[in-house]
């Protein structure tokens, strides 16, 4: 038998067997009673028995020995089972395993941080124990991809494979130099390089790229980025990114093309981005912005819907860089569609037990009106938000259009059925690198645990991009730990928020003024808003100091306070100055989208001064009497409540906005009157470039408790009601001969308007220019103070006037010059056909 051993170990020593074998095959019955166990035959750990391993040589015999040492007395029985065995080792079929090669095969070089037995594990040797060039290319591969080392190289030295190493320097410090309009908090967020990392050639190339888009989307296209590196020893460097900035790049010209509904002027209106003008370093509108762009087409996507053109699709909007003109033109292109009116309006309801009656008195879209997109999608949110007061909360209402070409009418069904229910997991916010995540957080009406609402999460989408806090705002969802789960993603990016103008002009009411303006309107982030102005004027000065929070407490009240002073001098349209000073709190609650309701309490002083009279008229004697009567506190708390629909507040072209306002003052202070003023408009666009408005207003105030309203709290007639007329123009006046004949004021007034506003042909609409055309007429009258000693007339005569005017929406705020000729007055009015005035937006 030991022959058959030496035999067996001779084979094994073989240099040509560089892997361990394994038996197969397993015997349920063994043929003959072998001394082996059960499993010899079964697969076992493998044999490593290359010679260069420096591992015995024997090893083979030792095995054999192990198994043969385990019944000598038995073994003249059992040769022939001993021989089976030796023979299903030597022809067994090889098993490759994938373990790391052996220290010895592989040398490792140039080393110094990474562990060389690291290097190793990325060495996968083939079946026969060898490394073909496939095997070398991997691991070659493998370790470049690690971005550990600059430089790799393999080599063969007869048996052995030795690897080159040069790795790379350690980033000790990332920094930019030379960037002024892009923060370093925004480019280390942008490049991939980071400090303790390692360097590498293709990432900082990569970062290179990345720092010129992120300079792109600042509206910069002619920057220039060195990436700069510094040898501090030890295999550790500093990176520095030298960044010439360059000047920014302008939007030159703005094209439409397939417009017919709508000219160039008012699609401009809708789009934020604006062509050059000069005015354009005061506003920003025309520095090229992908982004920017990107929303001007959603923009106009969603006015085309809002104007019944439910087929709208903008498809591009090319920018082409023009060399010569050093900027782009941008061509957006528009395929409108027909224009589409409602024909039925219907709510479906496909889940048993709800209330679908009460669901049917939702919908504002109505039946003959012309379709309207936004309409749809106000419909869509409160009978989602109905829907959940119901219990119904995975509930979803869908319309369904159907579409009538032939008559260019569309009936849309809103389809309510049970929604797939998931549950929110988290809310995840990124991007807002100044923007606390709770102000965010807030503008969504479903928190983590809620169910999943499509409805109200695009709402949410809708509230944060109006908050006029972030640059961009997309929300996206992916799934959650759990299938019925989802994690929102909403990604915002911040943007300037602070405001600082200082502006000069003239008003035809303070004389030569100046204002400055300082505010911001996301205070740290926090969403509270502060703002400054002061005003130094020929015939006033004045500071206002205000500061508001729209979510009081966490609630959905929105909380501010007011400081301010006031001081007027005596001019040619009044023979007396005032000082008022005070404060003012505030607290608004919103009902609905379209009705909010404002809580107010004012507490101030109020005094009239009076001034020696070049002329040497003796001021009225209600003037006289309310100047002895001395400074007097008001202490008034009212309310405001306001509805509108106007599609843009700063430049309306269609909807209605009406404000009822009411004060009480009575509540301490010196002097008891009730104070109530309407004010309704309406606004219609009658074609691309022309929009009619149509405006009442009026008010009435009476004093209470036996005493009677301060003549400062009466009603003036002026340009603000009926143009064409001065400041206290009309209204009761005191005609007592030698006197400054002063308006008194009443305690009621009404004034209506009709007007046309229109861009000026030949004037970009980027300049903010627009013409108006209109005719006013109201009265002021009802003297309710004494008449002892005064000839006062108060008759309620009706003034009006026609006219023209010029708004230009400036930077620093809307000034307005405007030139009317009053058609009927009363002879002992004051007229003033051209007016100009100043206003902040």
């Amino acid at each position: 038998m030991r022959k058959h051993e030496a035999r067996i170990a001779t084979i094994l020593r073989k240099p040509t067997l560089t892997k361990g074998v394994e038996i197969v095959a397993r015997f349920e019955k063994p043929a003959c009673n072998s001394p082996y166990p059960r499993h010899f035959f079964a697969p076992r750990e493998q044999f490593d028995l290359r010679r260069s391993t420096g591992a015995p040589r024997d090893v083979g015999i030792r095995a054999i020995r192990r198994i043969t040492q385990h019944n000598r007395s038995s073994r003249s029985g059992l040769v022939a089972c001993r021989i089976a065995g030796a023979v299903g080792l030597i022809f067994a079929t090889p098993v490759v395993a994938e373990t790391a090669p052996p220290q010895g095969s592989i040398i490792v070089e140039g080393n110094r941080r990474v562990d060389a037995e690291t290097v190793r594990s990325y060495f996968k040797a083939n079946p026969d124990g060898h490394f073909d060039e496939a095997a070398r290319d991997a691991a070659l591969k493998a370790l470049i991809a690690t971005g550990l080392f600059e430089k790799v190289s393999i080599e063969r030295a007869g048996e052995r494979l030795v690897v080159h190493l040069s790795e790379a320097p350690v980033l000790d410090r990332v920094a930019f130099e030379g960037n002024k309009k892009v923060k370093d908090a925004d480019l280390a967020a942008a490049v991939e390089s980071k400090a303790r990392g390692s360097l590498q050639r293709a990432t900082v190339q990569s970062d290179v790229s990345r720092i010129i888009e992120a300079y792109r989307r600042a509206g910069r296209t002619e920057v220039h980025v060195d990436p700069q590196i510094i040898d501090r020893g030890n295999g550790r460097v500093d990176l520095v990114y030298a960044i010439t900035e360059g000047a920014k790049t302008p939007v030159r010209q703005i094209d439409f093309t397939g417009n017919k509904a709508f000219g160039k002027r008012q699609l401009s209106a809708v789009i934020k981005t604006s062509a050059t003008h000069m005015l354009s370093f005061l506003t920003g509108g025309n520095i090229y912005d992908p982004d920017r762009v990107a929303q001007d087409q959603e923009q106009l996507r969603r006015y085309y819907r809002s104007k019944g053109y439910a087929d709208v699709s903008i498809p591009s909007a090319k920018a082409e860089y023009d060399p010569a003109a050093k900027g782009f033109t941008l061509n957006f292109a528009i395929d409108e569609g027909p224009l589409y009116h409602f024909r039925e309006v219907t709510v479906t309801c496909n889940i048993p037990g709800m209330d679908c009656d009460r669901l049917r008195a939702l919908p504002t879209a109505r039946a003959g009106a012309v379709f309207d997109g936004n309409a749809l999608d106000k419909t869509t949110e409160l009978l989602a938000i109905e829907m959940a007061k119901l219990g119904y909360p995975f509930a979803e209402a869908t319309p369904r259009l159907t579409r009538d070409a032939a008559t260019q009418r569309i009936d849309v069904a809103f389809v309510i059925e049970q929604g797939p229910r998931a549950y929110i997991e988290r809310i995840e916010i990124r991007g807002n690198t100044r923007t606390r995540d709770y102000v965010i957080r807030r503008e969504f009406d479903i928190a983590e645990g809620d169910p999943y609402n499509k409805t109200l999460i695009d709402r949410a989408e809708r509230r944060l991009k109006n908050l006029n806090y972030f640059k961009t705002v997309k929300v996206s969802n992916r799934p959650g730990s759990a299938p019925d789960h989802v994690i929102l993603d909403v990604e915002a990016v911040d943007q300037a928020t602070g405001d600082f103008n200082i502006a000069g002009g003239y008003s035809t009411v303070d004389g030569a003024l100046v204002e400055v303006k300082l505010g911001e309107r996301n205070f740290y982030g926090t969403g509270k808003n502060l703002q400054s102005v002061f005003t130094y004027g020929q015939y006033a000065r004045g500071i206002n100091l205000a500061a508001s929070e729209p979510y009081f407490l966490g609630t959905k009240v929105a909380a501010g306070i007011e400081l301010f002073g006031r001081q007027t001098d005596a001019n040619s349209y009044q023979s007396y100055g005032s000082t008022t000073y005070g404060a003012r709190l505030q607290l608004g609650t919103p009902i609905t989208e379209e009705i909010g309701v404002q809580w107010r309490y004012a507490i101030y002083n109020q005094d009239i001064t009076l001034s020696p009279n070049s002329s040497g008229l003796t001021p009225s004697l209600a003037v006289r009497q309310a100047a002895a009567a001395g400074p007097t506190w008001v202490s008034a708390p009212g309310s405001v409540t306001t509805y509108s629909t106007l599609d843009d507040a700063k430049s309306p072209t269609s909807g209605i906005r009406s404000q009822l306002s009411q004060d009480l003052a009575g509540l301490g202070g010196d002097v008891k009157f009730l104070k109530t003023t309407e004010d309704v408009r309406y606004y219609k666009s009658l074609n691309s470039d022309l929009v009619g408005m149509v405006r009442a207003q009026g008010g009435y105030v009476t004093g209470w408790g036996g005493q009677q309203v301060p003549l400062m709290n009466n009603f003036f007639g002026g340009p603000t009601m009926v143009r064409g007329f001065a400041p206290n123009g009309f209204g009761p006046r005191d005609l007592t001969p030698g006197t400054t004949m002063d308006n008194v004021g009443g305690s009621a007034y009404w004034a209506t308007t009709a007007e046309l506003q229109s861009a000026i042909p030949g004037i970009p609409n980027e300049y903010g220019l627009r013409a108006t055309a209109f005719v006013d007429a109201g009265s002021v009258f009802r003297y309710s103070g004494s008449t002892a000693g005064l000839q006062v007339a108060n008759k309620n005569v009706v003034r009006s006037s026609v006219g023209a005017g010029l708004t230009w929406a400036s930077p620093f705020g809307a000034l307005t010059v405007d030139y009317a000729v009053p058609l009927t007055k009363a002879a002992y009015d004051v007229v003033q056909p051209l007016r100009f005035s100043a206003g902040g937006f």
